[in-house]
């Protein structure tokens, strides 16, 4: 079977951290006897290139407009979008929808997976009716953010999600999101692949340092550690790993609770200093409030690293409670300092919740046993009639 990925988001060589989840699982498939291509934006004269055996066609977008469509496909919740960045965007549609067809006739695939519902999703809506292939669309993470951004961006999600054969979601948490959007259909549950090659148990833990890494922005849950922190009945340091608007603000909060000397704050780091710290400390905090499964949860897991979180959206499809870390009630700073000490006042610290959830995030997140699910998928849809 030949697979033509449809993505904006993709990492050329895997060099930031947990590399491309596309890449992993195009690599994967392979063993699953399925070709993929990768269709990706890039600079003028990339062109086509092969990273670690796959196939990538490169169509050209200045590297300004490129990052505009981008972060336009991504939109959170805000002002409306400019005439100008519509207008990017309406180019990147052009360039991206011009390079499918062109890969459309030389690769000649089986079936089209498109990574976000825009703008990947909608030029796949096109190339799928042209040749009349099936299409598989992928939601991940924030992709719901775009399609409540505007008076246009509802219908467009609908027509997406009606001429999509199968409809994926990362996470639960995303999928019950997407129903809300959706009038017809359900999303099928489908993660994509972790780095198990990188994300793996270090030698030691510590005792008394925890680790939170999240953008500085509100619905993070940066404000209720800090605060669970200063209330712990251990004296813990933590590291925080992450940048955004309100830097500034929780700084000086963690100097108001008399914190500061205890928070180092890492606004960028090494992919290796961020496995490194991952796999050292004594948890890791995940107090998200998002629909999708947050990535540090699942690598924490990996590197055998016991994780506490808010009982919330994508992260209960990591974290099952006493079994591969510890959930409190959302919002609950009280619940999270009293889950901390109690994880820390065990005799083993977590590790045996810390090795239940390496063995099922391996099961549940390893490029292998995500591959399988696809290639299932896949099948699936390639026997189904056109929606």
């Amino acid at each position: 079977m030949k697979v033509l990925f449809i993505t904006h988001a993709f990492a050329r060589s895997g060099g930031d951290v947990g590399g491309s989840p596309e890449l992993r699982l195009a690599i994967a498939l392979r063993e699953e006897d399925i070709e993929v291509l990768i269709l990706a934006p890039g600079q003028p004269g990339e062109g086509s290139e092969d990273v670690d055996g796959i196939a990538v066609e490169r169509f050209e977008m200045p590297r300004r407009e490129l990052a505009l469509a981008s972060a336009e496909s991504t939109a959170q919740t805000g002002p409306r979008p400019s005439w100008r960045s519509r207008i990017t965007a309406l180019r990147f549609l052009s360039a991206e929808f011009t390079s499918a067809v062109r890969a459309r006739r030389a690769f000649d695939p089986d079936l089209v997976h498109a990574h976000w519902w825009f703008p990947g999703g909608l030029v796949g809506t096109w190339v799928s009716a042209l040749g009349s292939l099936p299409l598989v669309t992928s939601l991940h993470r924030a992709d719901l953010r775009s399609a409540q951004a505007g008076s246009f961006a509802r219908p467009l999600f609908r027509h997406v999600m009606k001429h999509s054969t199968i409809v994926t979601a990362d996470s639960h948490g995303l999928a019950r999101k997407a129903r809300t959007l959706m009038s017809s259909r359900d999303a099928v549950v489908a993660p994509m692949p972790a780095d198990t090659e990188l994300f793996v148990p270090g030698p030691d833990r510590a005792t008394d340092r925890l680790l939170l890494d999240a953008p500085l922005a509100p619905g993070n849950g940066v404000e209720q550690t800090l605060d669970a922190v200063a209330a712990m009945r251990h004296r813990v340091s933590i590291d925080i790993v992450g940048d955004g608007p309100a830097a500034g603000e929780y700084r000086s909060r963690a100097a108001s609770l008399g914190i500061a000397e205890r928070v180092r704050w890492h606004p960028d780091l090494s992919s290796a200093e961020q496995i490194s710290l991952c796999q050292s400390a004594a948890a890791v905090v995940v107090p998200s409030l998002r629909e999708w499964v947050p990535a540090i949860a699942v690598q924490a897991l990996l590197s055998r690293t016991p994780v506490v979180a808010f009982d919330f959206g994508g992260v209960t499809d990591v974290v099952h409670h006493d079994r591969t870390g510890i959930l409190v009630a959302p919002g609950d700073t009280r619940a999270l300092t009293r889950a901390l000490d109690a994880l820390l006042a065990r005799p083993d610290m977590g590790a045996n919740l810390g090795e239940a959830g390496r063995i099922y995030a391996l099961a549940t997140f390893a490029p292998e046993s995500v591959a399988r699910r696809f290639a299932g998928i896949y099948r699936q849809a390639v026997d189904a009639p056109p929606p």
